[in-house]
Order: structure tokens, then C-alpha cells, then sequence
């Protein structure tokens, strides 16, 4: 990366920050209300919160960033899909965790990322109702403001963060092969951020996501040295078909 292009997107950051700080703030207001939910289409949930914070993030990247395309998880169940053939986009869960929304745990996430040429180059992840924000781009990752690393993974004694909603057989069975020493829970994106920040060594996600749920929390691991891959250890990359992901396990440096 240029040193301008750094500079660039360490102010994007920046923007992106305040933009995530709104949408938390629109998300907070209904969270402490009687709130609806419904199920979309694929049954999943959604509530006012969803589309409140996902109203101000389309608002606020149209001021700064009116040419990039946005494919935003409420839009594209609306069946409003743009051509990312470009390679430059950017990715919006809302609010990714609806689950933990739902039962008012706290570890719901708004996550923006901005991707070019299928990598995660920017990001940001926001959970408003613990307080935390994480922020990578290029080698450069903060959390809650201060710079974090990736821990080197140790071959033996991981701490694994897992799913509070998704745990499953297929998860278990994986682990064994592993000598774990710690199985963290933690919901949403906050996983991956966990991982940035030196507090975990691996997540494995045998299940099914889509690409704006982990964009956000790939774009701070990523800046804070770690990876993502898919199970056999591929290059894992955004703009498929239908943004469906393949299986994945996040690591710590490696």
C-alpha cells in the first residue's frame, strides 16, 4: 500500500468510526424499547434496529463515498443488489448478532468493511451496547483506540472463541485435533476482533455466513496480523456469487 493510500484509509477509519458510532446510537434508542421482531424470507429475524442503523450507515457512506457501491444485508433482502464488478465495494451488516439483540446480551456488532480486488481492506466493527470499537486498515489495527496485535497461535493450549448461538457437532469434532486449553463464547464479530486484540488464537466456523458478516472483523484481524482461510487453508475472498461464504477458521499470527 502507497503511503497515501494509507493515509487515506486510515481517515476513512476515521469517517467510518463516526458513522458506526450513529448507527449504534439509532440501535441503543429501539433496544431499550418493547421491539418487534419479524422473520425475513430465509426466517431469520430482523427488527427496527436492522433498518434504523442501516438507514443512517447507506446515508452516511453516500456523503463520503457516493461512487462505491454498497451491498448492505437489509438491501439485499429487499432485492436491491448492486454490480461490484468493479472490485471496489463496500460490505454492511447493521447489526450482526440480531440473536443477541434479541436477548439483550449486548454482543450485537455494526460492521462496515471496505473491500477492493476481493480483500478486506478497511474496517470497522462497533458493539454499542458494551462500548467497543475496533478499527483495521492496512497493518495498522486499534481497539477501543489503542493499537492490537495478533498473538503469535502457540502450538499447544489455544484459547478458542466459538459461537454463543452456533455451536455445533461439526465444531466439536474439528476442535479435536486441536490441544485447546480455553473455549471463550462470544457473539457476532466481536470473534474475530478477539483475535485482533490477542485474545483468542482461533475461531472455526463450520456454518453458514454471509459476507457482510465477517468482512468487517476479517478487515481488523487482517490489519492486526492474523488471517482468515477456508478449512483446507485457501485464500479466503469477498464479491461471490451470491456473497455466500465457505466454511472458515480464524487464526492469530501464524
Amino acid at each position: 500500500m502507497t503511503h497515501h493510500a494509507a493515509q487515506t484509509h486510515a481517515a476513512l477509519c476515521t469517517e467510518l468510526q463516526a458513522i458506526a458510532r450513529d448507527a449504534g446510537d439509532a440501535i441503543l434508542a429501539i433496544y431499550n424499547t418493547d421491539f418487534e421482531v419479524r422473520r425475513k424470507d430465509d426466517s431469520s429475524p430482523v427488527t427496527e434496529a436492522d433498518e434504523a442503523a442501516e438507514a443512517v450507515i447507506l446515508r452516511g457512506l453516500a456523503r463520503i463515498a457516493p461512487d462505491i457501491p454498497v451491498v448492505a444485508e437489509e438491501s439485499v433482502a429487499a432485492g436491491h443488489v448492486p454490480d461490484v464488478s468493479g472490485g471496489r465495494f463496500w460490505l454492511v451488516d447493521p447489526l450482526d448478532g440480531t440473536k443477541e439483540f434479541i436477548n439483550r446480551n449486548g454482543e450485537f456488532t455494526v460492521n462496515i468493511a471496505l473491500i477492493e480486488d476481493g480483500h478486506p481492506v478497511i474496517g470497522v466493527v462497533y458493539a454499542p451496547a458494551i462500548g467497543r470499537m475496533f478499527c483495521g486498515w492496512g497493518d495498522s489495527a486499534t481497539g477501543d483506540g489503542a493499537p492490537i496485535k495478533a498473538h503469535p497461535v502457540p502450538d499447544k493450549g489455544l484459547t478458542v472463541v466459538a459461537s454463543r448461538s452456533h455451536r455445533d457437532y461439526k465444531t466439536e469434532e474439528f476442535l479435536k485435533d486441536f490441544d485447546v486449553k480455553e473455549l471463550k463464547a462470544a457473539g457476532s464479530s466481536l470473534k474475530l476482533c478477539l483475535i485482533a486484540a490477542g485474545e483468542a488464537d482461533m475461531y472455526p466456523r463450520l456454518g453458514r455466513t454471509m459476507e457482510w458478516d465477517i468482512a468487517a472483523g476479517h478487515a481488523v484481524l487482517r490489519a492486526a496480523g492474523g488471517t482468515v482461510t477456508t478449512v483446507d487453508g485457501a485464500a479466503f475472498l469477498y464479491g461471490k456469487p451470491g456473497f455466500e461464504n465457505p466454511f472458515f477458521i480464524a487464526w492469530g499470527r501464524r
